[in-house]
């Protein structure tokens, strides 16, 4: 199971790092400068809020389908039809909701045009991940990890296209932007089901009431739990733009950040979606999982702090560099960001064992405790501070959540750590943290300073045996190690 788990993250992080970091930060960074921040900011808003009820047209669907096809593949054949037509009754829910929610809000015409274009792309998003569950969940990573970067291949090149093969004369607009995702996601979810069919054969659709109740009872911890985990994540940018009179400014501010470390979260998504089948089989043929969790802890966790603590040394030169338009206090709040995101990497890997074991209803309740705490924090310090509040109540939010997640994972799985491994993880920061203010201090070059600091950091976990040179090799030459034949050995 380690080797499988080595072999196929090795390819998705592969193509994740081919595809996704020119997506974030060639695209869609590109789209915010030229754009201006206010626009922008308005179309980041728009976006989180179309993904706090992106639930609706999931409903968790496809986390327990990829669970429950891991343990039986033959359950693909057996809920195909009755998972389709449930989703296209909960899509035209959610668009409902979503329309009723923004005519209470007072969105003017503009916002609501768009809207329902980015609704309409979180419906074509929820259905290509289903498929994706199944094929995950039948143990074909391999494939998967193709069709994982498959829609944003696409919207590279419209976007490429609008941004940069456009005559002068046409000013990019932000609904060029969204229309390129809507293209994008119907072509990729094409090719995923053309896919799916050539693994499975041919599937049935066909309209089965009682299985449809059946199926969207048990969804329903998984729905509530999605439902609130996107809510604590993303209502940040919302109450911004709707608590402030310069809203659309500031969630503009706040998606420059944002950015940086929602491209740093993609990764963590794809252990999770690595881990998510394999705790389920494992647990399934009570196996222990002590050494995935380990290792998935190793490879996520400390790569992911070194490149916190060097980002964090140079965050105002990387703001200056990545935009056009930034504040005095950007690099703070990208700083904070940072943080937020190594709580985060803790609770995908923790989270992601929980859900595999089935206690969503232990999720739910930490998840409902972190939306009353997250409101209330924005509520107070979003008029206060602005932008910074936002930060520091998601901070606060996650940090609160990844703890409550780590000692339950502790509690029930039994597991256990030396104190000689905290000390060494406490050295290991601490001595992190020492390289880099005195890289800072040399007055060296915004470069020297983050290369400095990212190269002692993997020295000092290599030392530490926190990072294993072999394993490492492995991982980067996991294309060779994949099976011939078929991706499921």
């Amino acid at each position: 199971m380690k080797k499988r788990f080595i072999t196929n993250l090795g390819l998705l992080l592969l193509l994740n790092l081919l595809i996704k970091p020119f997506w974030i930060f060639g695209i869609d960074r590109s789209v915010q400068n030229i754009t201006g921040t206010e626009n922008y900011g308005m179309f980041f808003s728009l976006l989180s809020f179309s993904l706090l009820l992106n639930i609706i047209p999931d409903f968790g669907i496809s986390n327990f389908n990829n669970r429950e096809t891991a343990r039986d593949h033959q359950s693909v054949h057996n809920h195909f039809s009755s998972f389709v037509a449930l989703k296209i009754v909960l899509s035209v829910i959610y668009i409902l909701c979503l329309l009723t929610i923004a005519l209470l809000l007072n969105y003017d015409n503009r916002q609501l045009y768009l809207l329902m274009f980015l609704a309409l792309n979180q419906i074509l998003s929820s259905f290509i991940l289903y498929v994706r569950s199944n094929i995950s969940g039948m143990q074909y990573f391999k494939t998967d990890s193709f069709l994982s970067v498959l829609d944003r291949t696409f919207m590279i090149i419209i976007c490429m296209f609008l941004l940069w093969g456009q005559s002068s004369n046409h000013v990019f607009r932000i609904e060029w932007f969204v229309y390129a995702q809507t293209v994008s996601y119907i072509l990729a979810l094409l090719i995923s089901l053309i896919t799916l069919l050539s693994l499975t054969g041919r599937l049935s659709l066909h309209l089965q009431t009682a299985g449809m109740i059946s199926i969207l009872r048990r969804c329903v911890p998984f729905a509530l739990l999605t439902l609130l985990m996107a809510v604590y994540y993303r209502i940040d940018s919302v109450m911004l733009e709707r608590l402030l009179p310069d809203g659309p400014t500031q969630a503009g501010i706040y998606a420059q950040a944002f950015r940086i470390t929602d491209a740093l979260i993609q990764f963590a998504v794809l252990f999770a979606t690595l881990l998510l089948p394999m705790y389920s089989k494992m647990i399934k043929q009570k196996e222990r999982v002590d050494q995935l969790t380990t290792l998935a802890f190793n490879l996520l966790l400390f790569p992911s702090v070194i490149l916190v603590v060097a980002a964090g040394f140079c965050c105002r030169e990387i703001m200056d560099m990545l935009y056009h338009s930034t504040t005095p206090w950007s690099g703070t709040i990208l700083v904070i960001l940072l943080v937020n995101y190594l709580f985060i990497c803790v609770s995908y890997i923790f989270g992601t064992l929980h859900t595999a074991n089935g206690n969503i209803g232990l999720l739910n309740r930490i998840a409902a405790a972190m939306v009353a705490i997250n409101i209330v924090l924005n509520l107070v310090l979003i008029p206060r501070w602005q932008v910074m509040g936002a930060a520091v109540a998601s901070l606060i939010t996650q940090a609160s959540s990844a703890l409550l997640q780590t000692i339950f994972a502790f509690r029930w799985f039994k597991f256990s750590i030396s104190k000689r491994k905290s000390a060494l993880f406490l050295l290991f920061i601490l001595l992190l943290m020492t390289a880099g203010f005195g890289f800072r201090m040399l007055s060296l070059p915004t470069v020297a300073v983050f290369g400095g600091t990212l190269s002692t950091g993997l020295g000092l976990a290599i030392l530490f045996g926190h990072l294993n040179p072999r394993l490492l090799s492995e991982i980067w030459n996991a294309r060779s190690l994949l099976p011939r034949h078929a991706d499921q050995t």
